[in-house]
């Protein structure tokens, strides 16, 4: 099925510009199933829009389409969801023709869909929930950037930490063009990172990581010694986080529905982080002994923080019904959970284990771009950072409430109620003490329990 753009004699490429698409697809004659494919694939291809700087044309459809990594019937349902986009855009005049003919994004633009479009097409918000592509064929573009790539893996880098460090060389490298990275030196990784203090009033956080990224890039990837720099620095900024009280805890977790209650209750009685909460799998949790192991948690450490004994009969409930739709997808014959790459190859079969299943899977099973596979993913981020917002207002919090909150408020809930900062410290995975202190800030009863001025004497301030 010819998608647009058939173009003979002038060249030209048809823009769509039709945000009501979901609203005029939820009144077609289509089965349920249908859509949510739909949906799921034209999100999936929004990203792919956003990712490579190009509006939603007809020409990025047919390029998208041809690239190498999709399997047949993958293939099938894309084409199938954008003709029925760009077919149905153009019934309703979303289509101009542009001037000129479509030209593919350059090779170092182009990347894996890993880091920026999620592996799992209908993602939520953000990169949290992207799972790595194969590393094999994820090697790169431009020759700076399978440089760097290389020393990154030779490091033994978290993913993570090579999305980051990947971004600001992109940055950077856009920064110095139309001259190559490797003809770079100390004086521009000096300017470009005083621009972001100057000019984007980055914070120091934000700074100190590009530094971070842009010295690794020019020293150990491309060989560059950058010698002494000096840059103006990002004015430092102290913050303190949002906490609430242990009745707000409680209003916020009335309004949640009972399964994202059950995962903010893990969430604030635990300490985790979102990701370490959405990345748990079912041997991760040991209710006999009252623990929770968070594995691969930030900076790739492992630790062992306290389980609530109260969430123990909720949580048994809970993994009964895991087994449940575990059996489903085993007599369905469904692809096994995601697991990392490395241990992909050493247990090939441990991802239709049952000790390997997220403990928060996705209702909808998701598309593997790289293999093509439809398999269940865990809950997406912004999923649950939805539902929490969105109950944080029915509870009427006067507050900014992200589930990051529930962690603040962990750490600080049991400084207040006498637990030693240092084993706060190991419950919450900082590799600073440091880190751990900020929490002092916002206790109840600050320091030695210290009150205001203003309750020692109150009869003598009474109107």
């Amino acid at each position: 099925m010819a998608l647009a753009g058939q173009r003979s004699g002038e060249e030209f490429d048809e823009v769509v510009s039709f945000p009501e698409w979901r609203t005029v697809l939820m009144g077609e004659a289509l089965a349920a199933a249908v859509k949510r494919r739909y949906v799921s694939t034209i999100l999936g291809f929004l990203r792919v829009c956003k990712a490579t700087g190009r509006p939603l044309s007809a020409g990025l459809i047919r390029w998208h389409l041809d690239r190498a990594g999709l399997g047949e019937a993958a293939r099938r349902e894309e084409r199938a969801a954008l003709a029925w986009l760009f077919k149905t855009a153009r019934a309703a005049g979303k289509v101009q023709r542009q001037a000129g003919a479509f030209v593919p994004p350059p090779a170092a633009t182009v990347v894996a869909p890993g880091p920026h479009l999620g592996r799992a097409v209908g993602g939520g918000a953000g990169m949290g929930g992207a799972l790595p592509p194969l590393a094999a064929g994820d090697q790169g573009g431009a020759d700076w950037e399978r440089d760097l790539i290389t020393a990154i893996r030779r490091k033994g880098f978290l993913w993570r930490t090579e999305q980051t460090y990947r971004a600001w060389a992109g940055r950077f490298a856009e920064y110095v063009r139309p001259r190559s990275p490797y003809a770079a030196g100390g004086a521009e990784v000096e300017a470009f990172l005083s621009r972001l203090a100057v000019e984007q009033r980055a914070a120091p956080s934000t700074q100190k990581q590009a530094l971070n990224a842009l010295v690794f890039l020019m020293q150990e990837a491309l060989r560059v010694d950058l010698g002494e720099m000096a840059f103006r620095r990002a004015r430092e900024r102290r913050r303190v986080p949002t906490v609430l009280s242990r009745e707000e805890v409680r209003r916020l977790l009335e309004r949640l529905s009972p399964g994202c209650r059950l995962m903010a209750e893990v969430m604030y009685g635990s300490g985790l982080r979102l990701m370490e909460l959405l990345r748990l799998r079912v041997q991760h949790l040991d209710l006999e002994r009252r623990q929770l192991r968070v594995l691969g948690g930030k900076g790739d450490r492992d630790r062992v923080t306290v389980l609530s004994d109260s969430l123990r009969p909720r949580l048994e409930a809970h993994l009964g019904r895991l087994r449940e739709i575990f059996a489903e997808d085993r007599a369905a014959g469904a692809p096994g959970v995601w697991l990392p790459e490395g241990l992909a190859r050493k247990y090939p079969h441990a991802g239709v284990a049952w000790e390997w299943q997220w403990l928060w899977p996705s209702r909808e099973f998701m598309r593997d771009p790289e293999t093509g596979l439809r398999r269940r993913h865990h809950l997406l981020d912004g999923t649950f950072q939805n539902a929490v917002r969105k109950a944080a207002g029915e509870a009427g919090l006067d507050k900014r409430v992200t589930p990051h909150v529930l962690r603040h408020s962990f750490a600080t809930h049991l400084l207040e109620s006498g637990t030693d900062i240092r084993t706060l410290q190991e419950l919450l995975g900082h590799e600073s003490l440091e880190t751990t202190q900020i929490y002092t800030h916002v206790m109840q009863k600050p320091g030695l329990g210290v009150r205001s001025p203003l309750d020692m004497n109150p009869g003598a301030f009474s109107g």
